[in-house]
């Protein structure tokens, strides 16, 4: 996937299905698939909540190559999914998503973004370390009672 060039913006209403397949197969895969495109359009319709999808491109084509949702509060934010397309990992994409991300929670005056991470996926904990999140409470049972989650948290402000 050499030469992709990759564009961030909201998502529209056609994106709902193609976020949501991404969100089976990369987050919720071994689970019952909750993030269907029903939900995503919820998500896509309120005010409070950010649906970002990067958009890489290659020639005349644009694909999907990863999302993120992150709900908005007064004083805090919440992101709720993030996915990168498997081809497309390691190029820096979820950072730009995650950037761009914080950078609009920080512009609202946010002062803390929290997740919760499987706590067997380690590459997503070391990933939002590196981005300066903190590990806080393990949540035993988190997904669907089936499996153990992190919540980790950055302080913006």
């Amino acid at each position: 996937m050499a030469g992709a060039a990759t564009q961030l913006e909201l998502a529209s209403v056609e994106d709902a299905v193609p976020i949501a397949r991404l969100s089976r197969d990369e987050i919720e895969h071994g689970l019952e698939w909750r993030w269907q495109p029903p939900a995503i359009l919820r998500l896509i319709a309120r005010p409070e909540t950010a649906v970002l999808c990067a958009r890489c491109r290659f020639g005349g084509a644009s694909v999907l190559g990863g999302f993120g949702v992150m709900e908005f509060g007064l004083e805090r934010a919440h992101l709720v999914l993030l996915a990168v397309a498997p081809r497309l990992r390691r190029r820096g994409v979820a950072r730009q998503i995650l950037g761009w991300l914080e950078k609009s929670a920080d512009t609202a005056g946010v002062g803390e973004i929290s997740l919760e991470v499987r706590a067997g996926n380690h590459g997503a904990r070391e990933f939002y370390a590196t981005q300066g999140y903190r590990h806080g409470d393990y949540l035993h049972g988190f997904y669907q009672g089936r499996e153990a989650a992190y919540r980790m948290t950055k302080k913006l402000l």
